[in-house]
């Protein structure tokens, strides 16, 4: 379920994700949800390496589904571990 009122496409989940343009100062929700739109739609695997490496790493700690879902309450666990 989405936090965040943004219509997601390519261009504004990869900003998001790599934090230039509109993706600078992004909240957590929002890199998080650009984060998800990335697996979803499979454009993960079309960027550069680094991003598939960010991905699954999400994907293991799971915050992110492989199909692209996020676990809201598993990152509100990691983040009240740290």
């Amino acid at each position: 379920m989405a936090k965040t009122k943004i219509v997601w496409n390519d261009y504004l989940a990869t900003a998001y994700a790599e934090g230039f343009c509109e993706g600078e100062g992004a909240s957590q929700e929002d890199v998080i949800e650009a984060w998800a739109y990335l697996i979803r739609t499979g454009l993960v695997n079309k960027l550069q390496g680094w991003f598939m490496q960010a991905a699954q790493t999400l994907i293991q700690q799971g915050i992110i589904s492989e199909e692209g879902v996020i676990s809201w309450e598993t990152l509100n666990e990691i983040e009240g571990n740290n």
